[in-house]
């Protein structure tokens, strides 16, 4: 029996990106969740300790997010000769559960405030929230314009989930800002609203994160602006006279590709074969995400006009 010694591959480029990007997510969240938390409880406000709790999900959730990219690196085998793509999505799922529980949890502790009639449950919080917020708000919002910028780089749906955790974040203390402020203008309402505000942000980017996770794991087709870049791509190919079907599906991160062509009924095997190939390459060089492009070549007789 002829046994494996080639040793493992050195991690791609694309999971550094990922893991360089989640390190510096969780020390920055970790920062700031501290200072919001003792803002919160030094300042007594309810949101900015609401806030505080939010950024502390992002670490357990970042954390989801390189455990997913982990397993959704490894090379097909043989049990899952396709590879493990669709991982990365489980772990956006998890990640969309997690956000949609904390989110729950802020906005229950807000009402139950707003509805508790007890006037020790509205202090007015002092400055200092006001000043955590803020910061807060610039650093999330860098956070994740830096996060997008490298899930778009390599194409991964569960950092890009991740970055918009990062942005409902950014938004919570949007809200906990408005809220202290508010208080501290003779309206110690606004502090729970506030909470409540950011219940609602957090739910609506859990149920966008939820639903692209979905998309990806039940084959839906990309979006119809890159099938039509595609038969360009297929129909300028030399000899092939047609398109007859194209078919494409997310898997994960990747796409795979489904395209019936038609050429010239008079070649040989050998023929048919080289115009499938340069399909084939010209679809996966042009795309880097596809990870796999079929080609069957039909005939296409005198009479047939298949139009591409």
């Amino acid at each position: 029996m002829k046994m494996n010694t080639t040793p493992p591959k050195e991690q791609s480029y694309e999971s550094k990106l990922a893991m360089q990007c989640s390190y510096v997510s969780i020390a920055v969240n970790a920062m700031l969740s501290l200072l919001k938390l003792f803002a919160g409880i030094f300042a007594k406000s309810g949101a900015m300790i609401s806030d505080a709790v939010h950024s502390a999900s992002d670490i357990f959730s970042t954390i989801v997010v390189m455990i997913g990219m982990t397993f959704s690196g490894r090379k097909p085998d043989k049990e899952h000769p396709y590879g493990h793509e669709r991982l990365e999505c489980v772990a956006a799922v998890i990640l969309a559960v997690i956000l949609a529980l904390t989110g729950l949890g802020i906005g229950m502790s807000g009402i139950d405030k707003i509805t508790s009639g007890d006037p020790s449950a509205l202090q007015i919080p002092g400055a200092f929230a006001g000043a955590a917020a803020v910061i807060s708000i610039v650093v999330k919002e860098a956070l994740f314009r830096y996060t997008k910028v490298i899930a778009d780089k390599i194409n991964s749906g569960a950092l890009l989930a991740d970055a918009w955790h990062h942005r409902s974040d950014a938004l919570s203390s949007v809200g906990a800002f408005i809220g202290v402020i508010g208080a501290r203008m003779g309206f110690p309402m606004l502090d729970p609203i506030a909470s409540v505000v950011i219940c609602i942000f957090i739910e609506k980017a859990a149920i966008d994160i939820f639903r692209d996770a979905m998309d990806k794991m039940v084959d839906k087709a990309c979006p119809e602006s890159t099938v039509e870049e595609m038969r360009k791509v297929i129909i300028s190919t030399p000899e092939v006279k047609g398109i007859d079907e194209i078919k494409t599906r997310l898997f994960g991160s990747k796409i795979y590709v489904d395209v019936e062509i038609a050429a010239d009924g008079s070649k040989t095997l050998i023929e048919a074969h080289e115009i499938a190939e340069r399909v084939h390459d010209a679809i996966e060089e042009g795309f880097p995400e596809v990870k796999h492009c079929m080609v069957h070549v039909n005939p296409l007789m005198e009479d047939d006009h298949s139009a591409p």
